[in-house]
């Protein structure tokens, strides 16, 4: 049972920093691309960030390029988003999710239909 556990949320102050990590429950963790989501309140869920399943391609959302950063220990079975100069507008509830591609090794989805499993979230509040 392919299982996502996310950590690292919390509140912080804008200009701050956190890290948040992602636990995978999965059969063989390098088969699966991963990629970080999030939804504010009354908001659709959106794209953040995914690292491709070698690890060799990320994909940023413009809103967070050059600040968030995603990666992955595949020995840890953990993805990571370490965010850095957070904004209020960051605010929302953090979601991982993964999704296997058979052959596609440099493939950075960034919409969430195609993402079968994912983590409970974890939230991140960013006060100005």
């Amino acid at each position: 049972q392919e299982q996502l556990v996310e950590s690292g949320g919390g509140l912080v102050q804008a200009g701050g920093s956190l890290r948040l990590s992602c636990a995978a429950s999965v059969r063989t963790f390098i088969d699966y691309v991963l990629g970080w989501f999030r939804q504010a309140p009354e908001m659709e869920r959106v794209f953040v960030g995914s690292i491709s399943r070698n690890g060799v391609v990320e994909s940023y959302a413009d809103s967070v390029k050059g600040r968030f950063t995603i990666s992955r220990d595949n020995a840890k079975n953990t993805v990571y988003l370490q965010m850095n100069s957070l904004k209020p507008e960051d605010t929302a509830v953090y979601y991982c999710a993964a999704g296997t591609f058979s052959g596609r090794n440099f493939y950075t989805p960034r919409t969430p239909t195609e993402y079968r499993y994912w983590g409970q979230g974890t939230q991140v509040t960013v006060s100005s």
